[in-house]
């Protein structure tokens, strides 16, 4: 399985376009230091013709244009009635796009991609049903290509397909990292189980184990036990500390508190990543406030000493 990391920034990217923290700042500078990055997206394939997206962000058009092999294929010919033969000049490498939410930042890509090229779309029943009922992708998407949607069953693994129902050669199990609404959404998050999930993706024919949780309040039984048997972790890294988003007057709410495990302390999810046997260790979902991304500084050095590595847009591993 080929896995590159189309977007490793938390929702705004970096620099975020209203933010002036020493980050977003030392970026639009051109500083060697900090290095742009777009909003948490992850392309995987396991014959590098076919991909799956694990999330589809708002910069979706960016990703595809710096990643040529989520592009257009080459022109083939169509026969057509009569015996006409015409160049088909779109098409899509992109087979399908799972989704580990219903938030903003990981779904409005998929508005996008509605040029009329079909792919599956593979979520929880919960985030299907939200984004039918307060933001409506699939109805709006409905009038531009004809896409199909599945329902991904919790801790039940299930073969994801091609678009035309072949095999693709891998394997996706969904298992619950927390239970939380977006801010669109006017439920009790509590009652929505798979309303935000981690995803172990697995090579049917290398064996190679992926786990995406690029969203995660806590180290739960769930993902510690997916952690121990992957060979690469994509992990989320958006805070360096509890008290980053107050610290930074972005909001009044502890990181914990806004969904996701901070990356420092004796809590924290470095403790724990550098313990862990997979070969790749990698932060994505790195919000532009967080010191980590600044590689000149301490707090990156920090998570380079432990074997774990702070997620770039580009970056490939292969498992």
């Amino acid at each position: 399985m080929r896995i590159c990391i189309l977007g490793s920034a938390a929702g705004g990217g970096l620099p975020q376009w209203n933010c002036r923290c020493p980050n977003c700042e030392a970026a639009r500078a051109g500083s060697s230091r900090v290095q742009p990055r777009t909003q948490s997206s992850v392309a995987i394939s396991a014959d590098t013709c076919h991909w799956f997206l694990l999330n589809v962000s708002p910069d979706v058009r960016q990703q595809v244009l710096s990643f040529p092999e989520l592009g257009p294929p080459p022109w083939p010919s169509a026969p057509q009635p009569g015996g006409e033969v015409r160049a088909v000049s779109r098409g899509t490498r992109i087979a399908g796009c799972v989704l580990t939410d219903a938030e903003l930042d990981h779904t409005a890509g998929l508005w996008l991609l509605r040029e009329g090229s079909r792919f599956g779309i593979f979520c929880t029943p919960v985030v299907h049903r939200w984004l039918n009922q307060y933001l409506p992708v699939e109805p709006i998407l409905a009038h531009f290509a004809p896409l199909s949607w599945s329902e991904l069953p919790m801790e039940t693994p299930v073969d994801l397909p091609l678009t035309d129902g072949a095999p693709s050669g891998l394997s996706l199990r969904a298992f619950e990292v927390d239970r939380r609404a977006p801010r669109f959404v006017p439920e009790d998050p509590a009652e929505a189980a798979g309303s935000v999930v981690g995803l172990q993706i697995e090579d049917r024919r290398t064996g190679g184990r992926l786990v995406y949780a690029p969203c995660t309040a806590s180290f739960g039984a769930p993902l510690l036990a997916a952690m121990e048997q992957a060979d690469c972790l994509l992990v989320d890294g958006t805070f360096w500390c509890d008290d980053e988003p107050i610290r930074y007057g972005i909001g009044e709410s502890a990181a914990r508190e806004l969904g996701h495990l901070p990356v420092s302390g004796p809590l924290g999810s470095l403790s724990r990543l550098a313990d862990l046997p997979a070969r790749h260790r990698v932060y994505v979902h790195i919000n532009n406030t967080n010191p980590m991304l600044d590689r000149s500084g301490p707090e990156h050095r920090l998570v380079i000493a432990c074997g774990v590595r702070v997620g770039a847009d580009g970056d490939m591993f292969d498992v």
